[in-house]
Order: structure tokens, then C-alpha cells, then sequence
């Protein structure tokens, strides 16, 4: 079994957390990436270092050598693994980093109603509060 690189926490019954963790899927030919799921029953946080009220505020991430990423390092972390860093290159600027953090905290305090408003969580991909994105078992996941 191979150990990713990164390992994403994610809440799948987030319509737009569940979209673009698919498209990093996608992107992740190399199987850098594996993604948990933190709505999953028995999920325990405590391994990480913070409750589940925290994983829910800011995506969070462990790299391979145990090091915690939260919000946009997270997303900076899996886009550059998944060969997609020149996306998210502008989260990179120091000067700018202060203001695309309170962004982000600001968006992932309200994704579900930006999934709602974009139109995510109404299709076929979603049904009882809950998204699909199928575990990988060559990447360790544990996705339900």
C-alpha cells in the first residue's frame, strides 16, 4: 500500500469540498494525495492534534512526515502535488498571505450556502445532506 504524500480531511457532506477534491483526484496522477473523510462515524481527530469543530472551520492536511497544514496551506500543499501549483500561485505572496487567509477563513465559514448558491448538492453527485467521492484503496482512504 502506498503512503500519499498528503492526506486531506475533508467533509463530504460539503457539495463543493467534494468537487474539488475530485478534480484534485484527477490531477494527482502520481497518487501524491488521499483524502479521509471527517463526517465518516467513529472518525477520532485526536491523532491530529484538533477536534473535529476545527476541521470543520479550515481544510486541513498531514503531509507523510507528519506535519499539520490548515487552510490555505492545505490547498497550496495538494495543488503543487497534483501538479496544479501555477493555480494557486498568488496564495504564495507573502505580502498577500495575511488577506487570502481571512478570505479563505471567510469562504469556508460559508461553503455550504456558496455550494448552494453555485448550484452544487442539487445533482445526482449528492443526496441526503451527503456527496459522493469513492475511496481509493491504494491510497489508504476511508471515505464513506
Amino acid at each position: 500500500m502506498k503512503i500519499a504524500s498528503l492526506t486531506l480531511y475533508i467533509d463530504v457532506k460539503c457539495p463543493l469540498c467534494v468537487a474539488e477534491m475530485k478534480r484534485l483526484r484527477a490531477w494527482d496522477r502520481h497518487s501524491k494525495l488521499a483524502f479521509i473523510d471527517i463526517a465518516q462515524p467513529g472518525f477520532d481527530p485526536a491523532p491530529l492534534g484538533v477536534d473535529l469543530a476545527a476541521l470543520n472551520r479550515q481544510l486541513h492536511a498531514r503531509t507523510a512526515e507528519g506535519r499539520c497544514l490548515v487552510g490555505i496551506d492545505s490547498i497550496v500543499a495538494a495543488y503543487t502535488l497534483a501538479g496544479r501549483g501555477w493555480m494557486v500561485a498568488p496564495l504564495r505572496v507573502p505580502v498577500m498571505r495575511p488577506t487570502f487567509r481571512l478570505l479563505y477563513r471567510m469562504f469556508a465559514r460559508n461553503r455550504m450556502s456558496v455550494s448552494r448558491w453555485i448550484g452544487l448538492g442539487t445533482g445526482s453527485t449528492c443526496a441526503d445532506e451527503t456527496c459522493t467521492l469513492k475511496p481509493d484503496p491504494s491510497r489508504n482512504e476511508h471515505l464513506d
